[in-house]
């Protein structure tokens, strides 16, 4: 009976961690003084993420992240952090399609961000997927205003399936690496981060134009069928 007991708990603990957290319209800003359960890992990285007070997109009194990569071999070689409480969960069933942030290049060397989906479950990843759209930082970028799209197509496969991984995200990735690829080049940089938010991404202008021009050519051939 005990043992049964134990068990229960332990599957209700594990289905417990693993329930959808995810929000539309949640942002990371950081004004608390803390990093939002931003991390670098567990192996001890020498700079872990740290919020800065002041000095944002919004000016003095604006506090933002930073991510810093030392390069060499050792933990925070690469410019990477990651989240595994708000920003883990089903982003299908919680209408997320882009994830939106404030960028800055902070160092000497040009960046190229992305985001990464994973989702470990006590073990390594059974799914991964990365963006497609990154975003170049190049030195003294100042602060830029990006948006990720993060619909099933917008993502590549890294191993698995993406929409398997969207719909059970356990871990979020922003990291450098110029290539579609994880994990990225070691690299000596930094990078400022604010904002970060949960959004419907609405498609480019290009993007409507030719949603726009196809159904004007469905309702061209309409007319023709009914003349």
């Amino acid at each position: 009976m005990r043992v049964a007991v134990a068990a229960a708990v332990a599957l209700s603990v594990c289905f417990a961690a693993r329930a959808p957290a995810v929000t539309l319209g949640q942002v990371d800003t950081f004004t608390s003084g803390t990093t939002q359960g931003w991390s670098a890992g567990a192996g001890g990285a020498p700079t872990p993420p740290q919020v800065v007070l002041g000095g944002g997109p919004g000016g003095a009194g604006d506090n933002y992240l930073q991510i810093t990569a030392v390069g060499g071999t050792g933990p925070g070689s690469r410019l990477v952090a990651f989240n595994g409480t708000q920003w883990a969960g089903n982003y299908l069933t919680a209408g997320v399609t882009g994830i939106e942030m404030d960028l800055r290049n902070l160092g000497s060397m040009a960046l190229t961000m992305r985001l990464f989906f994973e989702d470990p479950t006590n073990g390594p990843p059974m799914n991964e997927a990365l963006t497609s759209f990154v975003v170049d930082l190049p030195v003294g970028s100042g602060w830029v205003h990006a948006l990720f799209p993060i619909a099933p197509a917008d993502l590549i496969a890294f191993y698995g399936d993406v929409h398997a991984v969207l719909s059970d995200t356990t871990q979020l990735r922003l990291y450098d690496s110029p290539d579609p690829n994880y994990p990225g080049p070691t690299v000596v940089g930094s990078v400022g981060v604010d904002n970060i938010g949960a959004v419907r991404a609405v498609p480019e202008p290009a993007a409507w134009a030719m949603l726009l021009a196809g159904l004007g050519l469905l309702g061209s051939r309409g007319l023709r069928r009914r003349g």
